[in-house]
């Protein structure tokens, strides 16, 4: 503590680019604190989502050039605290956090882990022998490990965190920001998916319950917001397109930001999100979806739950099931009262529990906390 202030060191990925994790780093870094200050170390790895998690030899330097300014600014602005958002459980990222970890957690008197990307605790067997002593050295032990939701692995637990506290993300409110609308009788009610288009975000997944949909004689049309994966993938969905005559009723809207991204989430119908990402922790586009009163169809995965309650805010399904994705998808299609009830309780449900003000306000409850507690 200096002048009665927490003084916390935050090194992290801030945006671009624009994944869950570097928009919620933005948003700790971006708040008004009573009792904490805070300083940061910028992770620049990566500056688009094509990048993240692959080697590149310019990321060594830039890992050796990030443990320096760690050193130089716990040193300079005398930061007792390291907060850190841990990867998830892949092989370049392990690998990175270990040298990084190992280089600077040394010099604080406590470490907090963020857990954004969640499995990261069972990747130790993985590695060789001869890593994993340094594997625990890096993550194990932490003062604090912080989850987005319960549903989400232990990975502090497993890891033997002094404490382990749960704290939701949120968003800044923009309703009111574009216009909303809805579909009118006779127009074709919008369905909107937004993420990374790869299989583990459900995208085949939807492009079959779609089919199903339109089978079912649905007057429905699908939107998808956001980058290809790879164009193995791509060219396979365009293909099954195609096979099925969907074309004209399905439009990829590439990668959309800001305001125009809002545009997007205000004027659908109905939000669609059947991930089962590897690394799935909660899910920020269902709360983009749910602050205009979208009501939404997601999976039992991971922290989800945690924000879409099955039949009150929208409908849970198990993974990789369009079959049960595309039966929720009618039941909202087919009644109107009820996609204007649930999209109301997911609007109520936004406001009291995943404000950018209520996630703020607990994490520097969490992060005050974890200095008082060790």
């Amino acid at each position: 503590m200096r002048n009665g202030l927490l003084r916390i060191l935050v090194v992290g990925q801030t945006p671009p680019p624009y994944g869950g994790q570097s928009i919620m780093v933005q948003a700790l870094l971006d708040g008004s604190y009573r009792q904490m200050e805070l300083f940061h170390v910028r992770l620049k790895y990566s500056e688009d989502m094509d990048s993240v998690g692959k080697f590149a030899l310019r990321k060594v330097w830039l890992l050796f050039t990030t443990i320096l300014r760690v050193w130089w600014v716990r040193l300079r602005h005398r930061t007792p605290m390291l907060y850190y958002p841990p990867s998830g459980p892949n092989m370049v990222p392990v690998l990175r956090d270990i040298i990084f970890l190992c280089s600077t957690r040394w010099l604080f008197k406590w470490t907090v882990f963020h857990y954004h990307a969640g499995g990261v605790s069972g990747f130790e067997t993985r590695l060789p022998a001869l890593l994993r002593p340094f594997f625990r050295l890096a993550y194990r032990n932490a003062a604090m490990a912080i989850r987005t939701a319960p549903g989400n692995p232990d990975d502090g637990k497993l890891l033997g965190a002094k404490l382990d506290v749960v704290v939701p993300n949120g968003i800044v409110d923009s309703r009111g920001s574009v216009q909303e609308r809805t579909a009118v009788p006779g127009d074709p009610l919008i369905i909107l998916f937004t993420g990374v288009l790869i299989p583990s975000k459900g995208v085949r997944v939807l492009l079959q319950a779609f089919r199903e949909l339109v089978a079912h004689g649905a007057n429905v049309r699908l939107e998808l917001m956001g980058r290809w994966g790879d164009r193995t993938f791509e060219a396979e969905c365009l293909a099954y397109i195609a096979e099925h005559g969907l074309g004209e009723r399905i439009t990829f809207l590439g990668v959309r930001r800001d305001l125009e991204k809002q545009e997007h989430f205000a004027a659908c119908d109905i939000f669609c999100f059947p991930t089962y990402f590897e690394a799935e922790s909660f899910g920020l586009v269902l709360l983009e979806a749910m602050q205009f009163a979208k009501p939404v169809v997601s999976t039992a995965w991971r922290g989800i739950p945690s924000v879409v309650e099955d039949g009150v805010n929208g409908f849970l399904v198990p993974v990789e099931d369009p079959a049960a994705v595309a039966e929720r998808l009618l039941l909202l299609v087919r009644d109107e009262p009820l996609r204007k009830r649930m999209g109301e309780e997911g609007r109520r449900i936004f406001a009291e529990r995943f404000t950018l003000e209520r996630f703020q306000e607990n994490m520097e409850e969490a992060l005050t906390k974890a200095a008082r507690s060790t």
